[in-house]
Formats: structure tokens, C-alpha cells, sequence
């Protein structure tokens, strides 16, 4: 019985708007406008949203103060500011050695760790261990054109020499704080990066 009172008064309300084809008409007109309107509201808060995006600045004492995965989150919107396609957070559990991972301007897959330490560069260092997970799936199951490991603290002697043999590039407290206070993005502060795999307005 209901199905067939809605039929009826389906039909009922396409013979109305068929003798006044010009309210159909006009309805047409006003949710097109609203359409429009919502679309253009949405691509100008986007536009917003990018542009405060590149005033983005951190003071080292922020980051200090941030638990794992908020700076993780910090991270992220530095390489969004940056002009990075797709920055998204995805440290965790079993995240496999990658916190973050972003695609630059110029294509190349950037995947990095992040180490937290909550009395910065007074806490432990940063020691090989976790080299050698970043080392071992940034590229085989991140498919990683850049592996980066970045720490508010710092890292142990024996750091640098391996990540130069295996291509990670070290982020430690001077150089986030150079790059998290500044407008450079994080590829005009490290060295020996690979080619772009693509042109960009960057170039």
C-alpha cells in the first residue's frame, strides 16, 4: 500500500511539473547557482588552506614539547607546506621503519622515520638499530626515492658513516630547526638527492 502511494504520488508530482515545466526549470537554475557557489567556496578555502600552509613555522620548543605521533603530525604538515603531494602520517604499530611519506614537487617518494626524544638533544642519540630498519624497507616496501630519518635530538658517532653507505639522509635538531623555523623546503637543505623524475615549476 505505501509503494503504491508513493508511486502514484510520484506520478502525480512529474504531470504538475510537466504543466509547469518552468518551475522545473527554475529549480534547475537555483541548485546549479547553489552548486556552483559551494564549489567555488570549497576551492577558495582550499586556497586558504594551502596558503597558510606555507607560513607554517615551528620553534624548536614546540616540536620538544609534542608526544611521537604528534610530532610525526608536524613532520607531515612541514612537508605539506612544502608543496608535497599526498603528506600523510602513517607511523605505528608495524608502520615497518616509515612515519611519514610524501611525494615532492618533482616526484620523487619520500619516505622518513621519526625519533622523538622528549629532552632533545639531552636525551639518548639516535643509534644505528634504527638505521638499519630504515635501511632495510624504506625502498624494498616503500618504494622510497628519498629516505630521510629526523629527530629533535641527535644522533650517535656511528651514524653518519652508515647512513652515508645506504643513502639515508639525517635530520638532527640544528637542521629540523633550520628547516621547521624557515621557509626553505627540506630538499634545498640536505645533499646528493636524487634527479626529479619529473619537471616542476620548482625547477
Amino acid at each position: 500500500m505505501a509503494a503504491i502511494v508513493a508511486v502514484g504520488a510520484v506520478l502525480t508530482l512529474v504531470r504538475w511539473l510537466a504543466a509547469h515545466w518552468w518551475v522545473a526549470l527554475l529549480l534547475t537554475v537555483v541548485a546549479a547557482v547553489a552548486g556552483g557557489a559551494w564549489f567555488h567556496l570549497r576551492q577558495e578555502r582550499r586556497r586558504w588552506e594551502r596558503l597558510r600552509a606555507r607560513e607554517l613555522r615551528y620553534a624548536m620548543s614546540h616540536l620538544d614539547s609534542l608526544n611521537p605521533t604528534q610530532f610525526e603530525h608536524a613532520i607531515r604538515d612541514l612537508m605539506d607546506r612544502d608543496g608535497c603531494r599526498e603528506a600523510r602520517q602513517v607511523g605505528g604499530r608495524g608502520d615497518n621503519g616509515a612515519d611519514v611519506k610524501a611525494t615532492d614537487p618533482f616526484g620523487r617518494r619520500w619516505v622518513i622515520q621519526c625519533k622523538h626524544r622528549r629532552d632533545g638533544d639531552r636525551g639518548s642519540a639516535v643509534g644505528t638499530p634504527d638505521l638499519h630498519v630504515v635501511a632495510g624497507t624504506a625502498r624494498q616496501l616503500h618504494g622510497a626515492d628519498v629516505a630521510v630519518m629526523v629527530t629533535n635530538g641527535r644522533f650517535s658517532s656511528q651514524c653518519p658513516p652508515l647512513a652515508r653507505t645506504q643513502r639515508i639522509h639525517l635530520v638532527d635538531r640544528r637542521l629540523l630547526g633550520e628547516w621547521a623555523a624557515g621557509g626553505r623546503p627540506l630538499w634545498e637543505l640536505l645533499r646528493a638527492l636524487p634527479p626529479p623524475r619529473r619537471a616542476s615549476p620548482l625547477s
